[in-house]
């Protein structure tokens, strides 16, 4: 059932003697394809890391706008497949009316894979990080969604658009192999331009056409549609862990027992293994791709999906699990959790959208030796959904169709916590992550490095309902909306993320200036996120527009405060869709944080190392793990008890 929010009587605030927490853990092997999270949580650190696998295969450094682009596109390509991901209830309309995933960090480290007019949409903001503002754009074609960007320099002179397709793995050069062209130029001289077959020296060991011989010639005979900032970069991909709490990443489908399976996507039941999956991709075979002569091949279960485990075992002996609590009276106190995956399910059926229906499970699951009355939240405390917790570790409470397909929930007990203690309460959230962000060890040994920011943060989004319970004035008819959040136990604000999804017309105005602003004086003064953004216009351009668009950015701060304004707001009076704003803050008092892999050699039985890193360090710390031949990482796991 569904019943109305109360007020919170009480807010906890944690002092300095706050049991410690780990704030942004992450890990980055010397693995050549897949080092893991550390690698590529932020543009700077992605853009880095392409470089250095491109220039290893091509044996070019990354100097031109065009290598730029060739690099991210190489490390998209083996990184990223092609598969139907689940849909966001970002309007809380139900799964089945959900928009794409629209999120480049959702999309990377949630799902790994998305349909070509998703992942062309999240790829935008890559771009507009690699080369600046407006440079890339999704383009409409005949049965697909492909994509361009906006080179200069060198051949391309003042700048042309260019062709650079991940979803189809194909960019082409002209036919003297000068420069990259784009689809406008390209569907002029289709049928030879097109054909993986011809002059293929002059692509520079990149070919034509990578997944199926039939892809270009299908599609780019026209050139429809242009969709400019179609995609944005929402809430950064931070993990926050508090005591008693572990993180496992499992890098393939099953879980434990190899057959539990939990996924948010299409479920197409390949090779007994219910969930996501493709079959012709260049991730997991990235050595393959460059120079390849015949493209990816079909493989069975090529790509799948990755499993985050969330096991919180909260201690109410000691206080610590106040560190989760956003709200707490003598009857009740109310749990907060936050993913950068996205909470998956087991569906109750076989069919391909099952997760969508009602009875899944697996997602959300709470177990212990108290029975009360229970309460979840996915909108911020705008609405909750009652269940009963009975004093059962065999049978545990499952919330999991309240909370699938979202990255954040609420939860509230009924009861004094510390009634709780000794009852060994332990929920549990399991969440879908793609494989290819996870850290792998590799052959001959394997060089660790952990850092911990000591951040943390409180979205009001990404869904339209979870923002709106902090809209404090204007609105998104409007063009001008403000959003108010604070931190959740009192902590320091350090930094905001925000964007807003405009409907900025068709064809687009490019003297329309959208701006996101915060105020840390309650409205007094206000500061930039995002200054004078526009929508530029560089021709060729096809005949239609996509009408809406996103503005997106971020900003660190110099300040002691824990509540601030965001406001957005367009010289337009053009209306949002949707508006959102992540609040970063430091945690209060960082702790030590074990670290295992689990892997196998030559298919034998599993290994496990575990190493301890300190607390207290935003310094990158090392560990080595003395591995052996042919090995494949089954688990990693970060465990702060």
């Amino acid at each position: 059932m569904r019943t109305f929010a109360i007020s919170l009587t009480v807010i906890v605030c944690l002092t300095s003697s706050a049991f410690a927490e780990v704030g942004d853990p992450q890990l980055r092997t010397d693995h050549p394809w897949y080092p893991g999270e550390l690698a590529i949580s932020s543009f700077e650190r992605l853009a880095a890391t392409q470089a250095e696998v491109y220039e290893r295969v091509t044996g070019r450094s990354v100097k031109t706008d065009e290598d730029k682009a060739l690099a991210a596109w190489l490390w998209r390509n083996t990184h990223f497949a092609h598969g139907e991901c689940g849909s966001p209830d970002e309007f809380d309309r139900g799964f089945r009316h959900g928009d794409w995933v629209r999120d480049y960090w959702l999309g990377l480290f949630g799902h790994g894979m998305a349909l070509c007019g998703t992942t062309h949409a999240q790829w935008t903001a890559e771009m507009e990080s690699l080369l600046g503002h407006g440079k890339a754009r999704a383009v409409g074609v005949t049965g697909h969604n492909s994509f361009e960007v906006f080179l200069t320099g060198g051949a391309y002179g003042d700048g042309r658009w260019v062709l650079l397709d991940h979803d189809v793995s194909t960019v082409i050069f002209n036919e003297n192999g000068s420069r990259l062209i784009g689809i406008d130029e390209l569907k002029r001289d289709l049928s030879k331009l097109g054909n993986p077959a011809f002059k293929p020296g002059r692509q520079r060991g990149w070919r034509v056409s990578g997944l199926h011989d039939a892809d270009v010639r299908g599609s780019f005979n026209s050139y429809r549609v242009a969709e400019y900032f179609a995609g944005f970069a929402g809430a950064p991909p931070m993990t926050h862990l508090r005591s008693g709490e572990s993180l496992r990443r499992y890098h393939q489908p099953g879980l434990n027992d190899g057959k539990t399976f939990v996924y948010w996507g299409r479920n197409y039941k390949s090779g007994k293994i219910d969930g996501p999956e493709r079959s012709r991709s260049w991730v997991n075979q990235p050595d393959q791709m460059f120079d390849s002569k015949n493209g990816t091949g079909w493989r069975q279960g090529q790509v799948r999906y990755a499993n985050a485990v969330y096991t919180f075992r909260p201690n109410f002996a000691d206080g610590s699990y106040r560190q989760a609590v956003i709200s707490e009276t003598s009857e009740q106190f109310t749990l907060e959790f936050r993913t950068p995956y996205v909470i998956a399910a087991t569906p109750p059926n076989d069919k391909p959208w099952g997760i969508y229906d009602d009875g899944c499970t697996n997602g959300l699951t709470i177990s212990g030796k108290k029975s009360c009355k229970v309460s979840v939240s996915t909108d911020r405390g705008g609405t909750w959904h009652d269940a009963q917790l009975t004093a059962s570790k065999t049978s545990p409470l499952d919330l999991t169709d309240h909370v699938k397909g979202h990255q954040q929930y609420w939860l509230r007990f009924y009861v004094s916590a510390k009634q709780f203690a000794g009852k060994d309460v332990t929920i549990r959230t399991i969440c879908q992550s793609n494989p290819s962000v996870l850290p792998r060890l590799k052959d001959g040994g394997t060089k660790i490095t952990y850092q911990a920011s000591g951040l943390a943060m409180v979205s009001a989004g990404p869904n339209l309902d979870q923002a709106m319970q902090h809209h404090v004035a204007g609105s998104l008819k409007e063009g001008d909306i403000t959003l108010e959040l604070k931190t959740p136990r009192g902590e320091s604000a350090v930094a905001i993320h925000a964007n807003s999804w405009n409907a900025s017309g068709n064809p687009p105005d490019p003297n329309v200036n959208f701006q996101i602003e915060f105020s840390i004086d309650n409205g007094k003064s206000w500061n930039s996120v995002v200054k004078n953004w526009n929508i530029p216009r560089r021709k060729p351009e096809p005949p239609d527009f996509w009408s809406q668009s996103f503005t997106y950015g971020h900003t660190e701060f110099d300040a002691t405060a824990n509540k601030l304004l965001v406001r957005f707001r367009n010289s337009g009076r053009r209306s949002y869709r949707r508006v959102e704003a992540h609040l970063i803050y430091e945690t209060q008092t960082p702790s030590s944080v074990t670290a295992t892999f689990c892997w196998t050699e030559n298919k034998g039985a599993e290994k496990t190392a575990r190493h301890s890193f300190a607390a207290n360090s935003r310094d990158e710390q090392r560990w080595r793990i003395d591995t052996g031949e042919n090995v494949t990482t089954k688990w990693v796991e970060f465990n702060t008890r």
